[in-house]
């Protein structure tokens, strides 16, 4: 199943290779420890995910035709999905963002062993990350 990510097929491919839930969880966490801190000013409503237990904060931002992720969470678990989900989706378009299907979640192996609530923020997030990406699509005159 290819996402048209590069990155993220990547992440999931690594994950999917993994019969172990200890293994997927050591691997987002260290993804979690890659994530460059979120600058303060970011830190607001307007890019907190919403439906989340934990805090989670993303920012998109549009360069050049490409979006550029920023986030943190106060949870490692939840700030390490934000990571792979900013990894993934790290210099895509906002059409390849938004056209993105939910389904590769499934093929990591991490909803077996995420809490009901942690799957959901999951989805969440992607959903937020989105939202931005469809917020930032340059206008078609």
């Amino acid at each position: 199943m290819s996402t048209g990510s590069e990155a993220l097929d990547r992440i999931v491919e690594k994950l999917r290779g993994s019969s172990d839930p200890k293994r997927r969880y050591e691997y987002v966490l260290w993804l979690a420890r890659k994530l460059e801190p979120l600058p303060e000013e970011f830190r607001q409503d307007a890019f907190k995910v919403k439906g989340c237990v934990s805090q989670v904060f993303v920012v998109g931002q549009l360069v050049e035709g490409r979006l550029h992720w920023q986030g943190d969470s106060d949870a490692q678990i939840t700030k390490g999905l934000l990571a792979l989900l900013i990894t993934g989706l790290e210099g895509l378009t906002p059409e390849q963002v938004q056209g993105l299907d939910p389904a590769f979640l499934a093929e990591t192996g991490l909803q077996a062993s995420l809490t009901p609530s942690r799957a959901n923020g999951f989805l969440n997030i992607l959903r937020m990350m989105q939202a931005q990406a469809a917020a930032l699509t340059p206008a078609d005159f």
